[in-house]
């Protein structure tokens, strides 16, 4: 099916809109009034510059309180829709929306509304126009979407038909059930189809709508299941986005029209009308890497912590440092050197790495190019909306039968003689903590689950002394990959954009306490953090009063509990030392306002 975005749901001007969109992929727009009016292009302008992009103009919108209105207002209407009909004809549009009324002057009465909807679209059938009759969800007399069609049905005129809008019927906290009446609306009448979804938020849905729409599959709506329902009807018009969004309205427009067409396809997919490559979800963390122009405090803080660097790469400046199963690269190549030591990629285990590539690829991840040496592995990257570098790898892959074996990622290194470190509990990589751009933070969200096929959790909101993060995280079923995914409080606070590595340790008190004795800082809590434990958990002999001494959080769900403590942080990068016991599923949550207080303190 073809798809579309309403200019309203892109940032910039008209052009910038447009080719946004055509890059992106889309088929065709919706052209906004407003965007229209500030427009120094004529209609025919727009009209040729959608055609040299290659973009149908799918629908012009919107015509407000047009119905169930006093005779003289319902001529004044009739004028201003003439006018409207005679610019779409210029522009090159065949169909309007018209939202249901909301002004003081409409009148409860459907037969009215019918009548007068019917003159409209005869009007409009003079000009070759249809007229997609939308209902509100706060909608003055007609705010449902059984209650427009019923309306359209009454009028009975061919040039009327109706608009559904997912956010407008599912905002309203519609039952299932009642998304059935939507098969009763005959295919061929229902114009157009808007898409938009929404996280679930307690509000006045006017202000829930105009600020917080997202894109499918970024918010908590059912939108997979309302598009099922329209297509059973026979609908087979456009798949249009129509999204009010503060953010994305800030945003650049590429990257939002990139992350807009990824969410269709994505929907297309789940509705069962696209097959795509299947996703190939990653099973572990096999590296990060950091990269810095002096390797000299990351090599130190590692040390610290245990990890011995075992090998560097054959040709490029990156040397392995490992512990457990948990590996870290340090780069001091060229690349990213203007804010000190940050993480810029991370490998994740695959059984598929080629699959994976190609799944990233279909849903418009850019491709990585890779300079490599004769020899070196055939790594897949693709990068992450925050410029984060994904590498699909093996790591002692094994060959299924009658399958040739991966490329061990590791290959590429070679030993190097060095003195064995003395481990100090670390396991493997936790989880990941990756703070985002203020603006793509959704992106990120709708890119991790749907590229790299992970489950995301509910967002938490966590209280910074400075502003309130905003957090999300992502897994897969085992918990064996967990990235939690952030955003700060400001969009220009570019530097609060620290990145940090969870490590996992079985006893966190003794790997704290060997960090410490090899020169390595704890972040230092305030005391009034471990005197609230003390009221809220009952601890053995002696056990607080180490927490106190070192620096450690404690958290427990339902599930288990959890430990842990952090270094401090080097250029935009820091550790944190984790023990999950019992089943723990959670990230410690509660105790982020005071581990970001206790870091702003130690600046």
């Amino acid at each position: 099916m073809r798809t579309s975005i309403a200019t309203v749901s892109l940032s910039g001007s008209l052009t910038e809109k447009l080719t946004a969109a055509s890059r992106a992929g889309f088929d065709g727009v919706e052209i906004f009034e407003n965007d229209l009016l500030a427009s120094p292009l004529t209609p025919e302008d727009i009209r040729s510059r959608c055609a040299d992009l290659g973009l149908s103009i799918d629908l012009y919108q919107p015509m407000r309180d047009i119905e169930a209105v006093p005779p003289e207002e319902f001529t004044r209407n009739l004028r201003r829709a003439r006018h409207k009909f005679e610019l779409m004809s210029r522009l090159g549009a065949d169909t309007v929306l018209v939202c249901s009324s909301v002004s003081p002057l409409a009148e409860d009465d459907d037969a009215l509304a019918a009548a007068q909807l019917g003159q409209l679209a005869q009007l409009a059938q003079d000009f070759g126009i249809r007229v997609a009759y939308e209902a509100l969800a706060w909608g003055r007399h007609v705010n449902t979407y059984d209650h427009a069609w019923r309306i359209v049905e009454a009028a009975g005129h061919p040039a009327l038909g109706t608009c559904l809008d997912s956010f407008h019927i599912l905002a309203r906290g519609s039952d299932p059930k009642d998304l059935e009446g939507i098969a009763d609306i005959p295919g061929e009448k229902i114009f157009f189809l808007q898409l938009a979804d929404a996280p679930l938020m307690a509000m006045d849905v006017l202000q829930w709508s105009r600020h917080y729409r997202c894109f499918p599959g970024q918010g908590g709506l059912d939108v997979t299941g309302l598009l099922r329902h329209v297509i059973a009807a026979g609908y087979r018009g456009p798949l249009s986005l129509e999204v009010f969004n503060d953010v994305f309205r800030q945003a650049e427009a590429g990257p939002t029209a990139v992350d807009a067409h990824r969410s269709l396809l994505v929907l297309k997919e789940a509705a069962g009308l696209a097959a795509l490559p299947a996703p190939v979800v990653p099973t572990g963390a096999a590296f990060v890497e950091l990269v810095t122009a002096d390797a000299e405090p990351a090599s130190a803080l590692l040390g610290a912590l245990g990890f011995a660097r075992t090998a560097r790469h054959r040709s490029k400046p990156v040397d392995l440092w490992q512990q457990g199963e948990a590996r870290v690269l340090v780069n001091t190549g060229p690349a990213a050197r203007r804010h000190g030591t940050s993480l810029a990629a991370v490998g994740l285990e695959s059984p598929d790495p080629a699959g994976a590539a190609r799944r990233a690829e279909s849903l418009l991840a850019p491709v990585l190019p890779r300079r490599r040496a004769p020899g070196d592995a055939p790594l897949d990257a693709v990068a992450a909306p925050d410029g984060t570098e994904l590498f699909f790898v093996a790591t002692d892959p094994v060959a299924a039968d009658g399958e040739d074996e991966l490329p061990d990622w590791r290959a590429d290194f070679v030993d190097v003689p060095h003195q064995d470190a003395t481990p100090h509990g670390v396991t493997r990589i936790d989880h990941l903590a990756l703070t985002q751009p203020w603006h793509e933070f959704d992106e990120a969200v709708l890119f991790h689950r749907s590229v790299l096929g992970l489950h995301a959790q509910e967002s938490v909101d966590v209280a910074d002394p400075y502003g309130l993060h905003r957090s999300r995280a992502v897994s897969n079923a085992d918990g064996s990959v967990r990235i939690a995914l952030g955003v700060g409080p400001a969009p220009t606070d570019d530097g609060a954009r620290a990145q940090h590595i969870a490590l996992a340790t079985d006893d966190v008190v003794a790997t704290a306490r060997a960090f410490r004795a090899a020169g390595g800082r704890l972040l230092s809590l305030p005391a009034n953090y471990h005197d609230d434990l003390a009221a809220r958990y009952a601890f053995a002999d002696g056990e607080l009063e180490t927490y106190r001494e070192l620096g450690i959080l404690y958290d427990r769900d339902t599930h288990g509990e959890f430990r842990h403590c952090y270094t401090h942080t080097v250029g935009r990068v820091f550790f944190e030392l984790v023990q999950r016991d019992g089943g723990y599923r959670g990230y410690g949550a509660r105790n982020a306002p005071v581990r970001l207080a206790a870091q702003h303190a130690a600046r």
